[in-house]
């Protein structure tokens, strides 16, 4: 693959890194294993590396580059040495799930090393257990959802094996060059007047929206600690389908409503009191165009959803969500507050450079809590012949934030992702219990 500069979002996400806030996706995937043979780690490690090294985007690391000033580079890796990202970890036996999903915990709070391949691999086994889980870590400036999918997906049995007998590879992508040429530079000049344009529009919707009267008194606006702890739960898709058939809208809106019930639940169960305003969620949405390939860069905007904690009634809760989704609709991903990320393509790589540590600073003047969706493949997945049982992904924590919630469907299942700072949020397993009570309250209003 050629050597080719990161793009705007993605040099924003890799200079947005710090030691407290790494800026890495995740996913924790458990694997139903050979029944009552043991599970032979070493050998799940051998053919995550195997499938690794074969993916170009993993062989690949971010370097300095002279022009553009501000500016970085993505260029393959000469010393790749694919044991330096694939680990195994031995758990202790008894509560396997419990253990992974502690230990996950554990590895999100450490940033990936910056010198190399930005990403990591852990397999997570235990003497007694008839399974076995899988650590996927991806910097953001590598992966946005889609396209982390997309190249994680490669380590999967179907995909790995088509893309060994060809039916799918990953399009080399051409240099991009940053000098242009004579016959370039009136059409350059034209682009970065409209670009300015877009950004001041962009930017003053972002003044609008930011809020300085802060609710520092809840958990979400504690101090960073620099470390994680991540809760799971699993939500009944046929729960989600039926309230979406009786409600209208889609089942994003219903999620988005289990997400703000659950975190009321929470909230009351801890004693603590309600915000008197509702926090805002970032839901961010992509702007991949099909086709476009793992290999482009992040294309990501964001709605902001005012999550109605304040609301006692699930039904009208779900509602408000729905209303408010419709409205970001209708004024389009491109647009308003949410699109602070598409700023990122409007600005030079300087900006970056100086600028992303300040945003990042900023985030908790736009918006409360990160929840995100990820697809996944419809179709059944394994691992080396072992069936992939559950997955849940994970999403980084902006700075002053203490939690993000990240959902995908997978066997007709919803798998929900909490990562939290793990001083700030001890309680995250009552946070995840709460959500799977919200979910059945709607139930019961949609079908009662």
């Amino acid at each position: 693959m050629s050597t080719e500069l990161l793009a705007p979002l993605d040099l924003a996400f890799w200079h947005l890194e710090s030691t407290e806030h790494p800026m890495h996706l995740g996913a924790l995937a458990f694997f139903e294993g050979g029944g009552e043979s043991k599970v032979d780690g070493e050998s799940v490690a051998k053919l995550l590396a195997e499938r690794a090294a074969a993916i170009p985007r993993l062989r690949m690391r971010v370097r300095a580059v002279l022009l553009p000033i501000g500016g970085a580079a993505w260029s393959a890796a000469k010393d790749f040495d694919v044991r330096r990202h694939v680990r195994q970890i031995r758990l202790p036996d008894g509560g396997f799930e419990a253990h992974a999903t502690h230990i996950a915990g554990e590895l999100m709070e450490q940033p990936l090393e910056r010198g190399l391949p930005p990403w990591e691999m852990y397999v997570l086994t235990a003497a007694e257990s008839g399974t076995f889980a899988v650590l996927v870590k991806l910097h953001h400036a590598l992966a946005d959802g889609m396209r982390a999918v997309a190249i994680g997906a490669g380590i999967f049995d179907q995909i790995a094996g088509a893309r060994a007998a060809g039916a799918r590879r990953e399009r080399s992508v051409p240099p991009r060059s940053w000098l242009p040429g004579p016959h370039q530079v009136v059409g350059f000049a034209r682009d970065r007047l409209e670009e300015v344009g877009r950004a001041v529009g962009i930017g003053a919707s972002v003044m609008r929206a930011s809020r300085f009267d802060l609710w520092g008194a809840s958990a979400f606006a504690a101090g960073s600690s620099g470390t994680r702890r991540l809760g799971t739960a699993v939500l009944s898709l046929d729960d989600v389908l039926k309230i979406r058939r009786v409600a209208g809208g889609t089942a994003n809106d219903v999620l988005l409503a289990v997400v703000a019930g659950g975190l009321r639940r929470w909230m009351l169960e801890r004693g603590e009191p309600l915000p008197g305003a509702d926090p805002r969620a970032l839901v961010p949405v992509s702007r991949r165009r099909p086709g476009s390939g793992a290999a482009s860069g992040n294309k990501l905007s964001a709605y902001l959803v005012g999550l109605p904690v304040s609301e006692p009634d699930a039904w009208a809760r779900l509602a408000s969500v729905r209303r408010a989704m419709d409205r970001n609709k209708a004024e389009g991903p491109g647009r308003g507050a949410g699109a602070v990320a598409v700023l990122a393509d409007h600005l030079p790589p300087l900006a970056h450079r100086f600028g992303a540590p300040i945003a990042g600073n900023a985030a908790r003047m736009l918006f409360d809590v990160l929840v995100t969706s990820v697809p996944l493949p419809r179709s059944t997945l394994s691992l080396g012949g072992s069936p992939l049982r559950a997955i849940y992904p994970m999403a980084p924590l902006a700075r002053g934030q203490s939690l993000a919630v990240a959902l995908t469907t997978y066997g007709g299942q919803v798998h929900v992702g909490l990562v939290a700072d793990a001083k700030a949020v001890p309680d995250l397993d009552r946070l995840a219990g709460s959500m799977t009570d919200e979910l059945a309250a709607l139930l019961r209003a949609a079908t009662g």
